[in-house]
Formats: structure tokens, sequence, C-alpha cells
């Protein structure tokens, strides 16, 4: 029987960086010598696997919409060539990026699995080899038809992640969607949560450069200090809320801000800073203003899938109306109403 092969897109992160004089960070070509002397990388069982570095590569807080297009644009043009892809990122924004690729990567039917380590794979009791192997064993497995997160023997939906903990092993959490899979001795997965494989044909939808904020909301929130950004070139507000989607109850002073956007165009998306339960706007009073301004619900979405959201249906042309229509519907698995 041919072996399976699987494409690794080293983008950066932890896992390979190595010491310096300023702290972690990223070295060409470390990876990849590290992991040809890994014994376990050469397992006969293994699947086949090709590297593809990145350059410059970076730590994560440095990734944005242009390296999301060069990881989608990579697999796509890989796309026939491999059984699954395994990416290689740093945590930090980790969850943004696979979220972004889920909605960029449309139709899709192989695994894409992102992945990367809490210590340096060449360093002493790093989780980076077991992540990488389960990684490229899942990638390989025909079972997984999304984009997803892997890291310390769980597997999430990529656009229902957000990292948990800084310095912990299990780093990452899917607050309001099942695990899609854990690794034990065996691997075990959840078919009857995992997406189907996409039915049309495959295709990668490029990210624009879409102005587009993120607020959050706090105590003693004085909102006349951020009217100034809402300008007719802000395209989408990402609005994290109390609870289920409440704001401080001086509603008059949000409201020319309110009036603003609506003028402008700006599609206001409500989530919840909770990271359990869902936002649904008219429940309380103090989210009656948001609701009549017509702001849009994200209900149990995550900050990084409803961003990644927005980038996705603003770079497919659709109006402002058509956008708020379709953040309140399920794409890719991202929401639940």
């Amino acid at each position: 029987m041919k072996k399976k092969r699987v494409c690794i897109l080293y983008t950066g992160g932890t896992i390979g960086m190595i010491p310096s004089d300023q702290g972690y960070v990223p070295a060409a070509g470390k990876l990849k010598m590290v992991l040809n002397g890994v014994q376990t990388m050469q397992h006969p069982e293994l699947p086949e696997w090709d590297l593809i570095e990145f350059s410059p590569l970076l730590d994560s807080s440095d990734i944005a919409v242009k390296e999301w297009n060069e990881m989608g644009r990579t697999i796509a043009r890989l796309y026939q060539g491999y059984d699954g892809f395994v990416v290689l990122h740093g945590t930090d924004t980790m969850a943004y990026s696979a979220s972004a690729l889920s909605f960029m990567l449309e139709n899709l039917s192989k695994p894409v699995i992102f992945t990367g380590s809490q210590i340096p794979i060449s360093q002493l009791r790093s989780d980076g080899i077991d992540n990488i192997v389960n990684s490229v064993i899942i990638a390989a497995s025909g079972k997984v038809h999304e984009v997803c997160l892997y890291f310390n023997g769980k597997l999430l939906r990529g656009n229902r992640s957000t990292k948990m903990s800084s310095d912990q092993f299990g780093a990452f959490e899917s607050p309001n969607a099942p695990y899609l899979a854990e690794a034990g001795i065996n691997i075990r997965y959840r078919t009857n949560v995992i997406r189907p494989a996409g039915e049309g044909e495959f295709r990668f939808q490029e990210f624009h450069e879409i102005p587009i904020g993120v607020l959050k909301i706090f105590p003693g929130i004085q909102f006349e200090l951020f009217e100034s950004i809402m300008t007719e070139k802000l395209k989408g507000v990402v609005l994290e809320t109390f609870g289920a989607g409440n704001i401080p109850g001086s509603a008059d002073a949000i409201l020319p801000i309110l009036r603003k956007a609506r003028d402008n165009g700006t599609v206001l998306v409500i989530c919840s800073q909770c990271l359990k339960g869902s936002v649904s706007l008219g429940t309380y009073e103090t989210s009656a203003a948001l609701k009549e301004a017509g702001a849009v619900c994200a209900y149990d979405m995550t900050t990084e899938a409803a961003v990644a959201k927005l980038y996705y249906l603003f770079s497919c042309g659709y109006d402002a109306d058509t956008v708020k229509q379709k953040m309140e519907e399920d794409l890719v698995g991202e929401l639940n109403k």
C-alpha cells in the first residue's frame, strides 16, 4: 500500500526557536536539522512528510493577513499532492490563523492541522515532537476534513479554539465546542462532531487588507473617546461585551458611535468576554441599544473567529448588509445559535 504523504509548513514560532541574548528567536534551518535527527520522525509507520520552511520565520505576534494568504496559497498550490497538511505556528496567534484558514480554504476535504509547542523542540522537556507526530498522523488519517488545532493530546476545530495558557502544555481549549479527537494509547475520533468533507470544488479565497477593529468593553469606559475611530474607512468592529451582549447602561454615550457606525456602513459584531455561553441581544435592557442599532450577534463565536470571518466576507466582495446576514450564519462550524 502506498504511504500517505503530509506536507509540513513551518511558519516560525517557539517550536523551532533557539536561545539568544534577547530571548528565544527563530532560526532558519534549525527545525529541519532537529527533525532529521529524531528517530520517531523517521519511524516506518509514520506517513511520509516534507517540510516547507517559510522565509522569514516569524514569531506569531507578527503574523497577519499577508502571512495567512501565504499559508493558504501554499496549501492550495500543493493541495493535490498531499493527503494532509500540518502548519507549525507560534501559539500567540495560532487561533486567529486557524480561524482564518478555516474560511479561506473553501470546500476543504483534507486535514489542515495547526500545532506548535510551548518549549522549543531543541530544549529539554519540549512538547514539540509529540505535537508534530500526532498532527502528522491525524493529517494522514483521512478522518478529518477541516482546519483543526492539535495541542497536548486534544484536537480542536480551528475556528472554535482560543489560547488559554501561556505556560501550560494544554495551551488551547474550545470552550463552546467538543474536542474532535483525543490522543491516548489510541487516537479516538469523535466522528459525530467532525465536519463532512466539502462537496464542491476546493477553492482558495485570498483575504484583503480590510480595516477591522476590536474594542473591549470595560467598567467606566468612555465611549466618546472611541468615536473618532468610527470613520467610513472602518469596515467592521468586533465589540467584546459583558455576558450575553451587555454594555454599561449609559446608552446615551454610545448612541453617537452606533449611529456613526451605521451611517458609515460599519458592521458591528457583538461577542462576549465570557469564554463559555452565547450572545443574545435584547435579553437584557443593557443590550437594547446595540440591538436597535442593527449590531450583529456573534452568538458563541470566539473573537478570533469573528475577526477572521469579517476579513473573509468582505474579501469575498459582499456589501455590508450581506456581511451582517452571513455573520449570523454558520458557514464552517464556527457558531451555534
